[in-house]
């Protein structure tokens, strides 16, 4: 299987849907062809798809994150294999390769939050070299 990682594209936003619905996150293509489109314009993001023969099997987005209390990172604002192809070295990929922007940023760290409940995807990170830095809570306040 010759896995092919490329930037993303607004054609993609459907494939992006289904994956992302895979893991939970109910939303419409219509908001993923929205949000996509925002985020490809703004050069602190990179969106990225993996793909065997022309399908889309995977994507991962990064963002350059700016604090005035530390040193500037990227974090990985979402990352979904296919579930019938996760563990093939598919979400590696894609990390590298956000890795791989983060260094062309002159950055020397990358971010990843994750659900307290996807122990999966702990194992996943920790085992390509993320190391656990802190828990938290995330506080919302929606605007009318």
């Amino acid at each position: 299987m010759e896995i092919i990682i490329r930037n993303a594209e607004i054609k993609d936003s459907e494939s992006i849907t289904e994956l992302s619905n895979q893991l939970g996150y109910e939303t419409l293509n219509t908001d993923i062809q929205n949000r996509l489109n925002t985020i490809l314009k703004h050069p602190e993001n990179c969106v990225y798809v993996a793909t065997v023969n022309g399908k889309v099997i995977g994507w991962i987005h990064g963002f350059y994150s700016m604090r005035v209390e530390s040193d500037f990172f990227v974090e990985i604002g979402g990352l979904v294999v296919s579930d019938n192809l996760r563990k093939n070295g598919i979400g590696k990929k894609l990390v590298d390769k956000v890795i791989e922007w983060t260094e062309l940023k002159n950055c020397r760290k990358v971010r990843v939050r994750c659900n307290v409940t996807r122990t999966e995807s702990h194992r996943f990170y920790e085992k390509i070299g993320f190391e656990i830095n802190k828990e938290q809570k995330i506080f919302n306040k929606h605007l009318n």
